[in-house]
């Protein structure tokens, strides 16, 4: 059976199972259990981390027993892990509750604390915003400069090749009128 700990105590230990003289375990035998030393788990308090916990243990190999045998699995290690779970899980619970009992349940300075804290991240958020903002509107006004720019570059190599082709055509006419003329004479 189960050897509770003294108090004060880190750890849980099991008496030795019993063989039979024969070397076959006894049916009529309730639960016996292996030797076995388990950290003891402390309730869930708030700074509680992971670590603190202790370690998951294998029911199949436990610490502190150099070979692996059939009787190994036992209870008591269930029992740890499933302990263990909980802790975990009321540690989880107080973290993800914690946050709101400030706001709602605190003193009058932690509420205004509270809420001086958000106007703090409200107004940084704003910032942030703004200065995105900002910066998406100075790249527009810069990506419109280059459109402009781009814009009047070509214009003016539209002029300059229309001004070209005009210039040719008269000195084509002209050409053209001087051997109309010539040939009249």
């Amino acid at each position: 059976m189960l050897a509770w700990p003294e108090p004060g105590s880190k750890k849980m230990s099991l008496p030795c199972t019993p063989l039979s003289p024969s070397g076959r375990i006894s049916v009529t035998r309730r639960c016996t259990a292996t030797p076995l030393l388990l950290p003891k788990l402390s309730q869930a308090v708030i700074p509680l981390s992971v670590n603190q916990c202790g370690q998951r243990i294998n029911p199949l190999h436990p610490p502190g027993v150099k070979r692996r045998t059939v009787g190994l699995e036992t209870f008591a290690a269930h029992h740890h892990n499933q302990q263990r779970v909980l802790v975990m899980r009321q540690k989880e619970y107080n973290r993800y509750h914690q946050g709101w009992q400030r706001p709602f349940y605190g003193s009058v300075a932690e509420k205004e604390e509270y809420r001086s804290e958000i106007r703090q991240l409200l107004k940084w958020q704003m910032g942030q915003q703004w200065e995105s903002q900002r910066y998406a509107l100075v790249n527009r006004v810069k990506e419109g400069e280059e459109a402009r720019e781009a814009e009047r570059q070509a214009n003016l190599l539209d002029l300059e090749k229309q001004s070209a082709r005009s210039r040719f055509l008269q000195a084509i006419r002209d050409e053209n009128k001087k051997v109309r003329w010539s040939g009249n004479k």
